[in-house]
């Protein structure tokens, strides 16, 4: 097998949480589209960049793509 491997699901910007500490950066809970209902939010840090560099952040109801990506070494081959 060659080649890192990938999936792209499309969610939402559910709400912008606050840092509880002033100096660590907000975070973004995103709820991806998924059948498994446990397990739909993610949070990550609010701190982006655009294509030229600037610092960006997400604003609520953003509708945005997550992907997950590994490496070619951390995948087994699907079953056929």
């Amino acid at each position: 097998m060659s080649g890192d491997a990938s999936t792209t699901l499309p969610g939402i910007v559910e709400k912008i949480i606050p840092p509880f500490v002033p100096d660590e950066p907000e975070k973004a809970q995103i709820s991806v589209e998924t059948e498994e209902h446990l397990y739909r939010e993610i949070r990550i840090e609010n701190e982006l960049t655009d294509a030229e560099g600037n610092p960006v952040h997400l604003k609520k109801g953003a509708k945005v793509e997550v992907t997950v990506e590994a490496a070619a070494e951390g995948v087994l081959p699907g079953k056929a």
